[in-house]
């Protein structure tokens, strides 16, 4: 029997591969962090909250025609997904200020956006990740002007179709960070996870925070939060996937 071996081991999953397979097995941990991990916890039972989040939502993806590198759930915190290139960025949309963009451009957080806006940022512990333009992807040689718009277009389609299934579970979706990958075909595939780490998730009649912002700023224990967006998904699509 092949031997896995540890691909990568990141802040919130360790991915392991087996020789000559092009599928990799994530195991989600049980750790929260924040500001680029320099704010750090133990908490039990958070992987397994985002790994089921998270194949629930790449599978309804899926079923309205946007596919990911999700192949399929394996255990509580295990899933199988498919190998890609990791393109350097993290595309954010944004439909409700909120969070560094309200900081950075002054504006009240919960002040709806006319529109989504779509932000990239270079992927780079080291530098922060800094948000960064189309000049700057070119000078880096991170994406194409054809992958760059292909990104813009697939987050506008993952938002379009993420804030109909959160709406159907009174949940709004004020902002979120996506990553995408090459397949070896050249091809864009959703790909990392969605879930509250990922996803600022207010609920759509308290406005209460169902995300990571609950641990960023203090505000109490994410646990319940996290089983809330999950017991939510559950009740709601269980049925369907």
């Amino acid at each position: 029997m092949e031997k896995e071996v540890l691909l990568y081991e990141g802040k919130a999953k360790k991915l392991f591969k087996k020789p000559d397979s092009n599928e990799l097995r994530v195991e989600y941990l049980d750790q929260a962090t924040a500001l680029n991990g320099q704010k750090k916890d133990a908490i039990q039972g958070k992987g397994a909250l985002n790994n089921q989040i998270t194949s629930y939502l790449f599978q309804l993806l899926a079923k309205e025609g946007i596919h990911s590198h999700f192949i399929k759930k394996l255990s509580k915190h295990e899933q199988l997904i498919e190998m890609v290139e990791m393109i350097p960025l993290e595309v954010v949309v944004r439909n409700v200020a909120a969070g560094s963009f309200s900081k950075r451009l002054g504006i009240e957080e919960g002040t709806p956006l006319p529109r989504p806006i779509v932000e990239f940022y270079y992927k780079d512990d080291a530098l922060d990740d800094p948000f960064i333009n189309d000049d700057h992807m070119a000078y880096l040689g991170v994406a194409t002007v054809e992958e760059r718009e292909g990104m813009r277009d697939l987050a506008l389609q993952v938002n379009e179709t993420l804030q109909k299934i959160f709406a159907q579970i009174y949940i709004r979706l004020i902002d979120f960070k996506i990553e995408i990958g090459k397949t070896v075909q050249g091809g864009l595939l959703l790909a990392d996870e969605i879930s509250p780490d990922t996803c600022r998730l207010w609920d759509a009649v308290t406005n209460d925070h169902l995300d990571k912002d609950i641990y960023r700023r203090d505000l109490g224990d994410i646990l319940p939060v996290y089983q809330e967006v999950y017991n939510r998904l559950e009740k709601e699509f269980s049925s369907c996937i």
